[in-house]
C-alpha cells in the first residue's frame, strides 16, 4: 500500500466525525460565548490585513474552527443561511479588526513600532503550539519535513523580494486596463492567504508595492480627488471573493485527504511568517532609524513584550487543550 493511501486511511479515521461527510459538520454556535469566539476570530482575520505576520487562520485552528472556517466559505451559497449563521460573527469581527487595526494599531506601530511587532510576534509563537498539536504523534517522513521546510522559506522568500527587489511604490492613479485585471488577481491571492495559516497579506502587498499606497488611499480627501480608486476597490473585492470561495474548497478538499501532509507545510509556513515579522520593508526602516541608545531600549522592551505575548497566546492554547480532555 502507497505512502499516500495509509496516509489517508490514518487521517479519515481522525476527521470522522468532522469532514469526512460534510453534512455532519455542526456550524451552529451553542452559546454566546462561542459566537463571541468568532468574533474574536473575526477580529484577527481583519488585523492580519494591516500587521505584517499576523495570521488570523492560525487563530482559527487555534479556536478549532479552521476546518468550519474553510468548509462555511466554501458553500455559502449552497448553503447560505447555515453557513451565512457561522460567518456572521467572524465578519462582524474582521470589520472591527480592520478599523481597530487601521486607526489604532497602525498608529501605535508609528510611535512605538518595534515594540508593537514583538507583542503580535510573541502572541504567534505561543499560539505555534496549537498547529503543531495537528501533527503531534505522526510519523515524520521525508516528504513531510520538505514541505515543513519549503513552508518555512515561503514567507521569508516574499519578505526578502519585498525589502530587495526594488519595487518601488506604485501609482493609483493613471491606471491602464491591465492594472484592473492585476487587482483582480492580487485580490485573489490575498484571499489565498487569509486562508493559509502562516502567509501574510500585508508581506504580499508590500512585494508588489501597493500596501502604503492603498493605506494612503482611505481618507475622504483622497476619495474626492481620485474617485477612480473605487474601481480599485471592486476589482479587489471581485478577487478576493472568488479566491475565498475556490481556496477553501481546495484547502477543504486537502484536509479531507491529506491531512498530516497538508498540516506540516502549514506548521512550516506559520514558522517562517513569525520570523518574518522581524524581516520586512516597513521593519527593516525602523533598524535604519535606530541610534545604539533607541537599540537597546527597543530591544530589552521588545524581548519582555515578546515574552508577555507567549505566554498570553500559550495560556490560551492551554486553556483549549484542557476544554477538548474535558
Amino acid at each position: 500500500m502507497s505512502e499516500d493511501k495509509k496516509e489517508n486511511e490514518n487521517e479519515q479515521k481522525v476527521v470522522e466525525g468532522k469532514v469526512e461527510n460534510e453534512n455532519e459538520i455542526d456550524l451552529k454556535y451553542k452559546d454566546k460565548k462561542e459566537a463571541v469566539k468568532g468574533g474574536l476570530l473575526g477580529f484577527f482575520i481583519g488585523l492580519a490585513v494591516i500587521v505584517p505576520g499576523v495570521s488570523g487562520s492560525a487563530v482559527a485552528i487555534i479556536f478549532k474552527m479552521y476546518e468550519k472556517l474553510l468548509y462555511s466559505i466554501g458553500n455559502l451559497f449552497k448553503k447560505f443561511k447555515k453557513c451565512f449563521g457561522f460567518l456572521f460573527p467572524i465578519l462582524i469581527g474582521a470589520v472591527i479588526g480592520i478599523v481597530a487595526g487601521f486607526f489604532g494599531v497602525r498608529a501605535l506601530l508609528n510611535v512605538i513600532p518595534f515594540i508593537i511587532i514583538c507583542f503580535f510576534a510573541g502572541l504567534m509563537l505561543g499560539a505555534y503550539p496549537a498547529v503543531t498539536d495537528q501533527i503531534k504523534g505522526t510519523k515524520k517522513s521525508a516528504k513531510h519535513i520538505i514541505l515543513f521546510i519549503i513552508g518555512l522559506i515561503i514567507p521569508l522568500i516574499i519578505s526578502a523580494f519585498s525589502i530587495y527587489g526594488n519595487v518601488a511604490e506604485r501609482l493609483l492613479t493613471n491606471l491602464k486596463f491591465y492594472h484592473y485585471i492585476l487587482f483582480v488577481i492580487i485580490g485573489f491571492l490575498i484571499a489565498l492567504i487569509q486562508l493559509v495559516p502562516g502567509l501574510s497579506a500585508t508581506a504580499l502587498l508590500m512585494a508588489f508595492g501597493y500596501f502604503t499606497p492603498l493605506m494612503n488611499s482611505v481618507s475622504l480627501t483622497y476619495f474626492r480627488e481620485n474617485p477612480s480608486i473605487f474601481l480599485v476597490y471592486l476589482c479587489l473585492i471581485v478577487g478576493f471573493v472568488i479566491g475565498l470561495i475556490s481556496s477553501s474548497k481546495g484547502l477543504s478538499f486537502l484536509l479531507k485527504k491529506y491531512k498530516t501532509t497538508t498540516f506540516y507545510i502549514i506548521a512550516g509556513l506559520s514558522l517562517g511568517s513569525i520570523i518574518s515579522m522581524f524581516f520586512n520593508p516597513e521593519v527593516m526602516a525602523i533598524y535604519t532609524t535606530w541610534t545604539t541608545a533607541n537599540m537597546i531600549r527597543d530591544l530589552i522592551i521588545g524581548v519582555i513584550i515578546f515574552a508577555v505575548g507567549i505566554a498570553l497566546a500559550y495560556w490560551f492554547v492551554k486553556f483549549e487543550r484542557k476544554k477538548d480532555i474535558n
